[in-house]
């Protein structure tokens, strides 16, 4: 489960690059009910985005050199420095340069061995995301790739993250849990791109899911605010009630109303 007690390989921030940060806080302001609160000069334009006072992510305006709009999570590490260099060795690659971020942390984007973009943050005085699991934040990942093994080795090698396998009406379902902590820490899933026809033509990426109360009104709701849909709602026993989406600059994200706890 996705918490805010960060151990090594946990996802502890997201982030949103986009080519007009103010209409991206446009739609997740009405979607979500976020507000972005742009940095000061000296974060270059990087703000957050806050749900009733707490930050639910990141976010800034990018430029088409920097890459297509998208949702970027992070992973905790104790040495941002030393992770790149796992990375590197297990046949990754460093994107950005580890660098200290002021004092709130120093963090590097990499690339997985598929070229999936992904970033690292080891904290400062920016411990992480303030609320995960509740509606309008953060709750799931999934990571789409063409090789899941070669992806769990990969993060495995880079971040001591462990899999497990899950039996999912009459197949696997791989997750990652951080390193020494248990199935029940499983913060995301890893599906083979192929066996799913919204992702199969997809380039292998993360894709954040974020909890909400209804699916379908968030659904209608996204496509008044400009997104469209990938995926219609879908309801996944004992899972919840799915949908993939993509807001009005391209990024992708999905939404879920999960279901209840089995006691």
């Amino acid at each position: 489960m996705l918490t805010t007690r960060f151990v090594t390989g946990a996802p502890n921030w997201i982030d949103l690059g986009t080519p007009d940060i103010q209409g991206a806080g446009h739609f997740y302001g009405g979607l979500f009910g976020w507000r972005f609160q742009p940095g000061g000069p000296e974060t270059g334009g990087y703000g957050l985005f806050q749900l009733e006072g707490k930050t639910v992510a990141g976010g800034m305006q990018t430029t088409e050199e920097q890459g297509p709009p998208s949702w970027t999570v992070y992973f905790q590490t104790p040495d941002t420095d030393a992770t790149a260099k796992a990375a590197q060795e297990a046949h990754g690659s460093v994107l950005v340069q580890p660098m200290d971020v002021l004092d709130m942390g120093r963090m590097a984007v990499l690339a997985d061995k598929a070229g999936v973009h992904f970033g690292l943050w080891q904290p400062g005085t920016n411990k992480g995301l303030d609320v995960v699991q509740e509606p309008g934040s953060l709750c799931w990942l999934e990571l789409y790739t063409a090789d899941v093994p070669a992806a769990a080795g990969f993060y495995n090698a880079t971040l001591g993250m462990e899999t497990f396998a899950l039996d999912f009406y009459g197949g696997t379902y791989t997750t990652f849990s951080p390193g020494g902590q248990g199935e029940d820490a499983m913060f995301g899933g890893v599906v083979d791109k192929a066996d799913d026809p919204a992702e199969a033509q997809s380039p292998p990426y993360w894709l954040p899911y974020f909890e909400v109360t209804d699916t379908d009104a968030t659904v209608a709701r996204a496509q008044e605010l400009g997104g469209t849909v990938r995926m219609p709602a879908t309801d996944l026993p004992d899972v919840g009630r799915i949908a993939k989406l993509t807001d009005p600059y391209g990024a992708r994200f999905a939404v879920i109303r999960s279901a209840p706890v089995r006691s």
